[in-house]
């Protein structure tokens, strides 16, 4: 994959991820509009997050961190991908189906271990009655997240990366038509997900199998090839379960406080939205190409790879670090703060988003040093590290939540998030110059720094001027308009000003995108 060919996808796959990330924004605005922060959004969120807990243990996570790069090294070689896949994917859904019946049959005592302070009140009923509903959809998106995978590993990004929005889409409608039929919102809401993931699983098949790789299901089989796979994906799964144990942790803790769970599933999708569009896409894109180079020996172009990546995920996620932490009340006020939603609902989330925004970098940087060890097929590695970050959120939610309220799971996510990042910079030392940042990331990175903090200056400044607008209804989005635009002009043209980065690159990856 050539310099140009890695940007292009990385924007390809930013496209559809911002498109799907803004859907799922309005989708969590009507949800606060016309549910609200209290116990059936409570019981909604812990259900909902079953079902995508493991889905990241399974697919996202562990599954695909070892099965793109062994795809990739077939498809290239042209050594029956095509059979490889359809192997992979009779034993990802024999399992994850037995995963499923056990969950449907065991629903409460995974509510209890997933959110033990909703037990004797009203929201344990409602979240094992959720649950049962959604948790099927994690068959569809973990054998979505195989396909996805294969068109991944092929160089087609855009419709992997298009596929989730038709969630969001699904869940819009839902929710609006049950407003105006006047039905219960939250049952068109759960009924509607399984749905949903089956329409996702169709177009990425579908994709799968015109771009050359027709993948059919079989009867589970025991072979070298699925053994090698197994062996690679259980520390990835292990991995995987530490991070989900971290939010595991995290909803505990939240969960002893009346609308909390509520609050932190809001300021999480505020500041997802970066997250998505730059570090997932970033991860996506890279992993495929690292797997490649390596394979054929290329140091030099790994390393260009890996420079890039760092630095166009970094440009865009410093400045919206620093717009969460300088602006989260402007943005969440004028974003959520309509009908079920009071001011106090906002003040909340805005505190949760802001500790968040102090952890947005790390957050990016784990999916741009994570490829230097899957592309190599080592997951026992950020296994061992993601362990020692688990100790240090657990330590940090549980100890200080009796000092500092709810607020601490934030603040534990943050530190873990940090300590991760540092551990996956020192243990790829070894590796060489090729998991090291170049001299152009190393120019650059400062001035990125530089212009994202005038930029939260103005930011400030901006905020102060405009500090009637944003309370006053109508007017309101107008201001926040104005604000961010404030920011975006700023950042961009300070950063040409300083060479912090070329809009000129950007502008001519776009051209190619595909």
């Amino acid at each position: 994959m050539k310099p140009i060919r890695l940007v292009s996808g990385f924007l390809t796959v930013g496209f559809w991820t911002l498109a799907s990330r803004i859907l799922g924004f309005l989708r969590e605005v009507m949800l606060l509009a016309l549910v609200g922060p209290g116990p059936v959004m409570d019981a909604f969120v812990a259900a909902f997050r079953l079902p995508n807990m493991f889905r990241r243990f399974f697919a996202e996570g562990a599954f695909n961190a070892a099965f793109v790069p062994m795809f990739a090294k077939r498809y290239e070689a042209d050594e029956a991908p095509s059979a490889f896949a359809s192997e992979a994917l009779s034993g990802l859904a024999f399992i994850v189906l037995s995963l499923t019946a056990l969950a449907m049959i065991f629903m409460p005592a995974l509510v209890w271990a997933t959110a033990e302070g909703f037990a004797g009140d009203e929201r344990f009923d409602m979240t094992v009655g959720f649950g049962r509903i959604v948790f099927p959809y994690i068959l569809f998106m973990s054998l979505s997240a195989l396909f996805s995978g294969v068109l991944n590993a092929t160089g087609r990004f855009a419709i992997a990366a298009a596929a989730p929005v038709l969630l969001n889409i699904f869940v819009i409608c839902a929710m609006g038509a049950a407003a105006l039929l006047g039905q219960t919102v939250i049952l068109w809401l759960v009924w509607t997900i399984p749905f949903a993931g089956i329409a996702q699983l169709a177009l990425v098949w579908t994709a799968a199998s015109r771009a050359g790789v027709r993948i059919r299901p079989g009867r589970p089989r025991w072979t070298p090839d699925m053994k090698h796979l197994v062996a690679v994906a259980i520390p990835a799964a292990l991995s995987s379960g530490v991070m989900q144990i971290n939010l595991l942790v995290g909803q505990q803790v939240a969960s002893r406080y009346d609308a909390a769970v509520s609050w932190l599933f809001a300021a999480d999708r505020l500041y997802q939205l970066p997250l998505g569009v730059v570090g997932i896409a970033v991860g996506i894109v890279l992993l495929p190409d690292l797997s490649r180079r390596l394979r054929n020996e290329d140091s030099d172009g790994a390393r260009h790879a890996f420079s890039r990546a760092g630095e166009i995920s970094l440009a865009l996620t410093i400045p919206s670090a620093v717009a969460l932490v300088v602006i989260p009340m402007p943005l969440v006020s004028v974003l959520f703060e309509r009908g079920a939603q009071t001011s106090d609902d906002s003040a909340a989330i805005a505190l949760a988003v802001a500790v968040y925004g102090l952890g947005l970098p790390a957050f990016v940087l784990q999916k741009v040093l994570q490829p230097l060890y899957f592309a190599r097929e080592d997951t026992r590695t950020p296994f061992r590290f993601a362990v020692w970050a688990m100790v240090i959120n657990a330590a940090v939610a549980i100890g200080l939540h009796p000092y500092i309220g709810w607020i601490a799971a934030a603040l534990a996510t943050t530190l873990a998030g940090w300590a991760m990042v540092w551990l996956l910079a020192r243990g790829a030392r070894p590796m060489g110059d090729v998991a090291r940042f170049d001299d152009r990331f190393r120019r650059r990175i400062w001035r990125m720094c530089l212009a994202a903090g005038l930029m939260g200056a103005v930011l400030w400044g901006m905020n102060l001027l405009l500090g009637p607008m944003i309370v006053a209804p109508g007017w309101r989005y107008l201001a926040l308009l104005i604000l961010i635009g404030a920011g975006i002009i700023s950042y961009f043209g300070l950063g040409q000003l300083i060479g912090a980065f070329s809009l000129r690159d950007y502008r001519e990856a776009l051209r190619r995108r595909g």
